[in-house]
């Protein structure tokens, strides 16, 4: 219950009546979430029957709070008055110069054990199929990877809503982060450069936040996540802009994706200021990338060496979620 003013300490009888007269700006709500869900400028029918592409909806926001131009000094006043910490601006600060963050160690090594001794449990039951099997090189044995394991896999699922993950976020989103897809792997993906906001869309756009997870050491040879610095404030390439017709057979719809987008993303790659990196790391370690970061994963030259990783995606709650390759919504309730 809020005191009247005449029962106010003096100290905080003070400082409100500071905050009436503009003495003092008024306290914005917490990051983490900044506020409940998305408000949307323009409402949207998810329920009407239309093509989910970017390009044929309206340009409408609001953007997310590290992607406006005032982001930096909305760091700066958050900060200043005590709505996030000194370790969290630095989180935000380099979100908005690179288009990702690295945790160390964000994972203890009993969660990392844990999660994994029970997926390869499910896979050793049959009870999840893995793809991209086939072996990359002399040697390989490895299984490839599978797509929402946290949907029978009650550990991973636990792993994509787990705090730790969850908080920084929703911190980047600067909303209600709404956990929705994993993907693990037993190897590297070796796939191509891209951005995940052709993937995985969202009305207002780019309130998407991705993390891959190390499961154990990964060493340069194993073909580690390769991604490209401060590409997420590029212009993103959407399917309408390469000719990538949603009325064709999904098959034939990743077909075009491989021969018409694929190599205009590595060219604008290639002709970028900064060169890609690679996310090296050791087990428990983060990585956090925007949704517009062009990333993929590197080639691999030790077909002996695995690269056990996690990938977990994450949407704002109170946006529209859909694929804008397919052109359809995007099933959030799993």
């Amino acid at each position: 219950m809020r005191l009247p003013p005449a029962l106010l300490p003096p100290a905080r009888k003070v400082k409100a009546l500071a905050r009436k007269v503009g003495l003092v700006p008024p306290l914005a709500p917490p990051v983490g979430p900044v506020r409940p869900d998305v408000e949307l400028d323009v409402a949207m029918d998810i329920a009407a029957d239309q093509v989910w592409r970017a390009t044929r909806l309206p340009r409408h926001g609001p953007a997310p709070w590290l992607d406006r131009p005032d982001a930096e000094e909305e760091v700066a006043k958050r900060l200043k008055y005590g709505h996030i910490t000194a370790d969290q601006a630095d989180l935000c600060r380099h979100w908005i110069r690179d288009g990702y963050v690295i945790i160390r160690g964000l994972i203890d090594q009993a969660t990392l054990d844990d999660v994994w001794r029970h997926y390869e449990q499910y896979l050793a039951a049959g009870l999840l199929e893995t793809r991209d099997d086939e072996a990359q090189g002399p040697g390989d044995v490895l299984r490839g990877r599978t797509l929402s394991p946290h949907v029978v896999v009650s550990r991973m699922r636990g792993l994509l809503e787990d705090r730790r993950l969850v908080d920084v976020a929703e911190l980047l989103l600067g909303a209600e982060a709404l956990p929705f897809q994993t993907i693990a792997g037993h190897k590297a993906s070796q796939q191509a450069l891209h951005s995940d906001s052709i993937h995985m869309t969202t009305y207002p756009l780019g309130y998407l936040v991705a993390n891959w997870i190390a499961f154990e050491d990964i060493t340069a040879d194993s073909g580690p996540l390769r991604f490209v610095p401060g590409t997420h404030r590029l212009d993103t390439l959407y399917a309408d802009e390469v000719g990538i017709d949603h009325r064709m057979h999904e098959r034939d719809i990743f077909g075009h994706f491989n021969v018409t987008y694929s190599p205009r993303i590595e060219a604008i790659a290639e002709s970028f200021p900064r060169p890609s990196e690679v996310f090296t790391a050791s087990a428990g370690d983060v990585l956090f990338w925007h949704a517009n970061l062009l990333h993929g994963g590197s080639m691999r030259t030790n077909y002996l060496q695995s690269r056990r990783s996690v990938v977990c995606h994450y949407f704002a709650k109170g946006c529209v979620c859909y694929h804008d390759l397919t052109g359809i919504l995007a099933d959030v309730d799993r």
